[in-house]
């Protein structure tokens, strides 16, 4: 009798498109490195501080995905506001979290034609998914971007991590050094990357290069060294330094 895996497999081929996919800015061996670990597994929990290419990595990753059908969808959500002072925000859902999406878009128009990816996003194959709407849901066929996860919360990452369908793939970026809940232990993002060792099909991956201006380096290194001194008290550090 056949597997259901193996039918699942022999559906997903029928559709892949061969050619490959042109974007305008190529990834570099890191990135390169880690987009195999990632395709390699169904929920990979891709870490770095700022400047790394969490972001354009995680969508390379998922417009490559739907573009040659792997996925019919892109699914992209990140902590904001509650369900009910989203439905107090002018707009349609896409215009009410337009400012927190704004970073995922800038990269997607970095990568791929940006007329294109508007279409993408008009026919429902980009989907907004603020993380109150998701509970309940389940994601078949899709690659899911989870975007500031570590300003998400055990509760709220559980829920999320359990919305992976059949066929679909999910991307959980994060940067325990911008944890801006109220205490760096309420993130779920941290145990979710432990936790990866002990889960199959599920990887931990940090970029440790930086894209942005040299400067970023140097001030991470200066603000980092500041909080463990105890100079500064940020928000989510419950008074602990900070730890690579």
């Amino acid at each position: 009798m056949t597997s259901n895996h193996h039918n699942d497999e022999v559906f997903r081929q029928k559709r892949i498109v061969k050619n490959p996919i042109k974007f305008k800015i190529q990834l570099n061996e890191e990135q390169k490195l880690a987009k195999a670990k990632i395709l390699d597994n169904t929920l990979t929990i891709l870490a770095g501080k700022a400047g790394s290419g969490k972001t354009l990595l995680a969508c390379n990753v998922a417009l490559d995905g739907l573009l040659r059908r792997h996925y019919s969808k892109i699914i992209i959500t990140r902590p904001t506001v509650s369900k009910e002072e989203i439905g107090f925000l002018p707009g349609d859902l896409r215009e009410k979290m337009d400012p927190w999406i704004q970073p995922i878009y800038q990269n997607m128009y970095a990568l791929y034609d940006k007329v294109k990816v508007e279409k993408l996003i008009e026919d429902g194959k980009i989907e907004i998914v603020p993380l109150a709407f998701m509970r309940g849901r389940t994601f078949l066929d899709s690659c899911i971007i989870v975007d500031e996860a570590q300003n998400v919360t055990h509760e709220q990452m559980e829920m999320i991590s359990t919305r992976i369908g059949l066929r679909s793939k999910m991307i959980v970026c994060g940067d325990d050094h911008q944890v801006d809940l109220k205490s760096r232990a309420d993130s779920g993002f941290r145990f979710l990357y432990a936790a990866s060792r002990k889960v199959k099909k599920m990887s931990g991956v940090t970029l440790m290069q930086n894209h942005r201006d040299p400067i970023v380096d140097d001030l991470i290194e200066i603000y980092e060294e500041a909080e463990e001194r105890g100079i500064l008290s940020t928000s989510g550090s419950s008074g602990k330094s900070r730890k690579k």
